[in-house]
């Protein structure tokens, strides 16, 4: 039984309170223990309860829900995926979260998950691409600047140690404002023409565009030998950002292969295309990268045990670090099978 919220309530961490935290701890720092409590359960991967997100698509984008357990919390995320959002000047992702005591069914905690995913995205890229990237590697391509773009590279910089970033978007305004929000934090910033230019000398790539189609945001003669691809884009059936040939030429490492043979760029293979499982990786059941001149590719599309981390994180800072308002949301009756009493005390007629 993990600890009861007090005086009836549920902790709360609104957008403010969010931003509140990431200020005090300062985004490398989240991002770096971030990453760390999220290796924690990738360790204990066999404990948690898995399945795919269970999502619903429409024309204009997906409402997804992704819950998991470890047995003693249950946590889950709504999250939704609306690309054509921004032209109405609303967020493309937006999210919130909740974390549950498994043996009362209580909620422990409620919070914002809109910047919290954002965080915890780029923190896992960072955490896989350690593991996996090439030896002395300090250049980073980033291709699509949009939301997610400035804690990538801050991730890579804080967990990685890169410290030049290459970046691309067709969107030159999206370029500008990256470079601006990153100016003065210890990179090197450059801006390109192309994703083509971009790519060149670096030693990590990662794609991270928001359109929800079949795209080929890298092509095959982009991809030199001895790199690491990061592709964070691809989240959804039908949409992807490699092209075909780069993903036979090289050794991929998911979250849940159920998940991400729907929804990431191997969905372009077949079913019984060989991956490996980034967990067996920490564990040390099989190894990461085997050699300088192979090409590492994370299909990232994010899962359930990442988030179920990340609210974990935020549940500890809370101690240090107390920016949340009481949420006056479970009903507590004098007698708990006289709940309709409690309707009368109120004097509800």
């Amino acid at each position: 039984m993990i600890q009861p919220p007090a005086l009836n309530t549920v902790p709360f961490i609104s957008v403010e309170n969010m931003m509140n935290l990431v200020r005090e701890v300062g985004v490398e720092r989240f991002l770096t223990e971030l990453s760390e409590k999220i290796a924690e359960d990738f360790l204990r991967w066999p404990l948690f309860d898995k399945t795919p997100r269970v999502a619903a698509h429409s024309r204009d984008g997906v409402i997804e829900l992704m819950p998991t357990s470890d047995g003693i919390a249950y946590g889950f995320k709504y999250v939704n995926g609306h690309p054509n959002n921004t032209r109405d000047g609303l967020q493309t992702v937006t999210a919130f979260g909740a974390l549950s005591d498994v043996a009362t069914g209580y909620p422990v905690l409620m919070t914002e998950m809109t910047i919290l995913t954002a965080l915890r995205t780029a923190a896992t890229s960072a955490l896989v691409a350690r593991h996996l990237m090439p030896k002395h590697v300090r250049v980073m391509a980033l291709i699509g600047n949009g939301a997610q773009s400035e804690f990538q590279a801050l991730a890579f910089k804080a967990i990685c140690g890169i410290d030049e970033v290459r970046l691309h978007d067709i969107d030159p305004s999206a370029t500008r404002r990256c470079a601006a929000n990153l100016a003065g934090r210890g990179l090197k910033v450059i801006s390109c023409d192309s994703a083509q230019e971009a790519v060149m000398g670096a030693g990590i790539i990662t794609t991270v565009t928001a359109d929800k189609t079949n795209a080929t945001i890298l092509t095959d003669n982009m991809v030199g030998e001895g790199v690491h691809i990061n592709a964070v884009g691809g989240d959804c059936p039908g949409k992807t950002e490699l092209q075909r040939d780069i993903l036979t030429r090289a050794r991929i490492f998911v979250e849940y292969p159920p998940q991400t043979r729907i929804e990431g760029e191997i969905q372009q293979l077949g079913a019984d295309h060989p991956v490996t499982e980034f967990w067996q990786v920490l564990t040390g059941a099989v190894p990461g990268r085997t050699s300088d001149a192979e090409i590492t590719l994370f299909d990232s599309v994010g899962f359930a045990t990442e988030d179920f981390s990340a609210l974990r994180y935020v549940q500890h800072l809370l101690k240090d670090h107390p920016h949340f308002d009481h949420l006056d949301l479970l009903a507590d009756p004098d007698d708990p099978r006289d709940l309709f009493g409690m309707l009368l005390r109120a004097g509800v007629a």
